[in-house]
Order: structure tokens, then C-alpha cells, then sequence
């Protein structure tokens, strides 16, 4: 066994936790404890610093496909302990990596007495070792590692969930995800899979010559989106700070200094309900392309998801629950006004205000005081009526310019911007515009903005006087997107929970329980 001696400072002795402690959160095992001061009054080191490996788990598995020239052949490999089944002279586990799990067997003889002895008394599943051993295969057939040689690298101190049962608590796998990820290979593998997500879309980029930036997190003046803002104080400043909603107008200023396509992925935040679909912290990537307008944004927009969902994937098809959602180009697309007349039957121009009010009313759609125009009226019916009917990927153009201050006028329709939002499994996935670069309406577009700021309206925008004067330098014409990174993993993974698709979830705080 190859151990170190304990030479760091830990002390000879650790404490038993008392589990009778209400205010003591601590979830430690006394019998994990008891082994682990068994191995330091063996003079062990429970906690080394470093284990040579020659290769991860998964290439380990790869040397079987050719089994009669690895035979023998001798690895060195780490991973957590599972499952350990001890059968007298014999142990089996299996041992896990981030790529896979392999059996291992202890076998008395192949190790000192004494070694045997430390490993069946002392180490448990959730310990991680390292081993050095050789391949074989059982008389059953299963690819196995005989192990000569291990090292403890660290000793676990909490148990993990028993083997049939697993970790099963929703609630629990968000609060713990360390748990989760250790217990349940298929949810590590989600994040897998977002990790290489978040890579394709800057290789995807930076193959169409954009540069990814960085822009301020904590802004004195908020923008780019209309949501409640997280407000904090800096000590230093003595002023309040907001936490970013957007990227939108730090990105447009870039383009107003010369650069003429960039991008971001950023964290923002927004001090909205938590549901399926929303997270107070949630990541995006925004898009801006000078001397473009929305219909090339529609244009990137469909070949940069296509693109992902097939190198991910293999295919063009996703599976939501009992729909299959096909992501092949081309893909629809289709006005507000007329979605709502194909969708839901609706001409809203045909209709009076107070029909339209009426019309909201019987659907019991929310909010329908506030509409007080025929293009507040649009977007609120369609939001209503529409949006949970779009399951393949849908374009949705032309808003009413009441929603939509950062949108360019429509070259054709007055009332109306040239904006568009993508439509997947009946959610926004991506917003885009032709943007607006007439700094006087743009001006315009901020103060009625603030207007309904004042008077209630905790969403609304307020006025950005330095990104006003950045548009007095002169914008180009410019197309922007905006796409929730968030909800397209959970599309990609068919997942309908957001939750399942963000490493650590916004949950309310478990409040200690306080002893009488």
C-alpha cells in the first residue's frame, strides 16, 4: 500500500460529530470518522497531494477492445469507490472518473496482509483511491482491473446514498449538486454536454471573424432588457450599482468604437420569478453584426442552432417528453399579426379596444388593464393565445413598437419594429433586432420608457444618458440576437426544468433549526 506518513498538522484524533446538534448543519458519518482515525493512528496520511495516473477510466475501457493484446498490460488510475462487495479474501468495487467506471478487485495475496486488512477496515464507497493494477477479464466476462497496489486520497467523511435507491430527491439534487453529480452519471453528463455547447458557439463565431468580449457586471445605469434589476452598494463609489439585466448596450457601444462584429456570454440577472423556465441568474450569449439587419440575425440565428443540435447530437431531432421537435432548416417564419390570425383565429385589427379587453378577459390572460393600444393588445393576446402552440422552431417578426424601445422603426409598417423572437417547445429562445440607431428616437424611446417606470411599472427602462450620446457618434446600421444558453441545453438534453440544466439553482435558504 502506498501511503503517505502524516506529516501535515491534521490532528491524531478527530472529533465524533454529535448528530443531536440541531444547530450543527454538519452531515459527517461517526463510523467514516472512526475509520478516519483509524488511518491516522496508523501513522497514514488520509488527504496526500498527488497521484501519478497513466491514463483516465474510459481509456482504460478502450485497451478490452483488443483484449488479447492488453492482457496484463499494468495501468495507474484514481476515481471515487462504489459499490464495494466484499467477499473474504476478495473485495470488489467499482471505480468511477468524470468518463466512466470500471471494476476493481483487492485481492488478499496480491497485497500485503496488512494492506488488505487497511483497505477491508478502513475504506468505504465515497473514498477516492488510486491504484495500480492489471487487466483482466471475470469468468463472467466483465472487464476488470487486479489491483497490487493503492493509495488512499481521500478519505470521505459523508455516506453516500445506499445503492437501489439513489439519490432521488429533486429537491436535494439541487442543493447538493456535488451529490448529485457524484451518484448520478447521467446528470454529469448533461453538463458535459453544455460545456462542449458554450465551445461550439465561440467556434461557431470566431469561424465568422467575431471577437468575444467582456463587459461590466455592475453597471450605474441598467439596460438592454425590461426586468427588475438586483440593486447592491459600493462602499468605496458610496452609490448604489446594479446588477446587469443585459449585455446590449455595453456591446453596442463597441460597435459605435469600430469593432463591427463581437459577442458575449454573460451571466445577468433578473429579480424575477423562479419556474421551469426562469432563474434569477441565467447565462446568454448576445450577438451584434454592424451593416446587418434582424433578417441576417434570423438568418445566424437558425444556422447557429441547427449546427449545434447536430454536432451535439448526430441529428436534427430532439425529444421533449412525447414531442419530437425538428430542428432541419429551413425553419418558419411568420408575423405577429398573422400568427395570432393563424394560431388562434384572431384579427385584432378588426376589433375595438374594448373587444380586445373582452377577448382577453374570457382567456383569462393577465395584465390586460395594462394594454392600452392595439400593439400592447397584440403582444399581450399573442403571449396568451400563441406562444405555448409553437413547438417546432418558429420566427416571430414584427412587434408593435410599444415593447421593443432598443428596435429599429419598421422600413414598411408604421407601429411596428423590426424585431424578431424564436419559438422552441412553446418557449423564447432568442431575441433579435435591426437595431435602433437614431439616437433622438432613441432618446424618445427611453423617457416613455421611464414614464412607465414611475408610475409602477418595476420592468420598464430607464434612461441611459451616456449610451444615448455614444449613438450621437454614429451606430452602423447594426443586427443584434440574443439567445438564453439555459434553455437551449434544456432543449438539446430534452429537459424540462431549468434547474436541470444550471450546475447550482437559485433555492430559498433552509433556515437552521433553532434549539428551545
Amino acid at each position: 500500500m502506498s501511503m503517505e506518513i502524516n506529516d501535515t498538522g491534521m490532528s491524531d484524533n478527530v472529533t465524533l460529530s454529535d448528530n443531536n446538534d440541531s444547530s450543527n448543519n454538519r452531515v459527517f458519518d461517526d463510523s467514516k470518522i472512526a475509520k478516519l482515525n483509524g488511518i491516522i493512528s496508523q501513522g497514514l496520511n488520509p488527504y496526500p497531494y498527488k497521484f501519478e495516473k497513466t491514463g483516465d477510466i474510459c481509456n482504460i475501457l478502450k485497451k478490452f477492445e483488443d483484449f488479447e493484446e492488453n492482457e496484463g498490460l499494468t495501468v495507474r488510475t484514481a476515481g471515487r469507490l462504489y459499490n464495494i462487495r466484499k467477499h473474504g479474501k476478495m473485495i470488489f468495487a467499482d471505480l468511477g472518473d468524470q468518463a466512466g467506471r470500471i471494476q476493481i478487485l483487492i485481492r488478499k495475496g496480491n497485497l500485503p496482509d496488512e494492506e488488505f486488512e487497511t483497505f477491508k477496515n478502513f475504506v468505504d464507497s465515497g473514498d477516492i483511491i488510486g491504484i495500480r493494477g492489471d487487466l483482466f477479464k471475470t469468468k463472467r466476462g466483465e472487464d476488470s482491473i487486479g489491483v497490487s497496489e493503492f493509495s488512499l486520497l481521500s478519505k470521505s467523511l459523508c455516506a453516500l446514498p445506499e445503492k437501489f435507491h439513489g439519490l432521488k430527491d429533486i429537491e436535494t439534487r439541487y442543493r447538493k449538486r456535488y451529490l448529485d453529480l457524484i451518484v448520478n452519471a447521467e446528470k454529469r453528463e448533461i453538463f458535459v454536454m453544455r460545456s462542449k455547447l458554450t465551445s461550439e458557439i465561440r467556434r461557431f463565431l470566431a469561424e465568422r471573424e467575431f471577437l468575444e468580449f467582456e463587459t461590466p457586471i455592475l453597471q450605474t445605469v441598467y439596460g438592454g432588457a425590461n426586468a427588475r434589476p438586483f440593486m447592491t452598494f459600493h462602499n468605496c463609489l458610496g452609490q448604489n450599482l446594479f446588477l446587469r439585466i443585459a449585455p446590449e448596450l455595453y456591446l453596442k457601444r463597441l460597435v459605435v468604437g469600430g469593432y463591427e462584429k463581437v459577442f458575449e456570454i454573460s451571466k445577468n440577472f433578473r429579480n424575477e420569478d423562479i419556474d421551469t423556465t426562469h432563474n434569477p441568474e441565467f447565462t446568454m450569449i448576445e450577438v451584434y453584426e454592424a451593416y446587418s439587419d434582424y433578417n441576417d440575425m434570423m438568418d445566424l440565428t437558425e444556422c447557429l442552432i441547427s449546427e449545434l443540435v447536430f454536432k451535439l447530437t448526430g441529428g436534427y431531432e430532439v425529444k421533449m417528453g412525447e414531442k419530437t421537435i425538428n430542428l432541419r432548416s429551413p425553419w418558419k417564419r411568420i408575423s405577429m399579426e398573422d400568427a395570432l390570425k393563424e394560431y388562434a383565429g384572431l384579427d385584432i385589427f378588426a376589433h375595438s379596444l374594448e373587444e380586445l379587453k373582452q377577448i382577453a378577459i374570457q382567456n383569462r390572460i393577465e395584465d390586460y388593464e395594462k394594454a392600452k393600444s392595439y400593439g400592447e393588445f397584440l403582444a399581450l393576446l399573442f403571449e396568451g393565445l400563441v406562444e405555448d402552440k409553437l413547438i417546432n422552431p418558429t420566427f416571430i417578426y414584427d412587434f408593435p413598437v410599444e415593447n421593443s424601445p432598443l428596435a429599429k422603426n419598421h422600413r414598411d409598417k408604421a407601429g411596428f419594429v423590426e424585431r424578431f423572437e424564436l419559438f422552441l417547445n412553446g418557449w423564447e429562445l432568442a431575441n433579435g433586432y435591426s437595431e435602433l440607431n437614431d439616437p433622438l428616437e432613441q432618446e424618445k424611446r427611453f423617457e416613455e420608457q421611464d414614464k412607465k417606470r414611475k408610475l409602477g411599472d418595476l420592468e420598464a427602462q430607464t434612461v441611459d444618458y451616456d449610451f444615448i450620446n455614444a449613438l450621437g457618434y454614429g451606430l452602423p446600421p447594426t443586427g443584434g440576437m440574443g439567445l438564453g444558453i439555459d434553455r437551449l441545453t434544456m432543449i438539446i438534453a430534452g429537459l424540462e426544468s431549468i434547474k436541470e440544466v444550471i450546475l447550482f439553482p437559485q433555492m430559498k435558504r433552509e433556515d437552521r433549526v433553532q434549539e428551545n
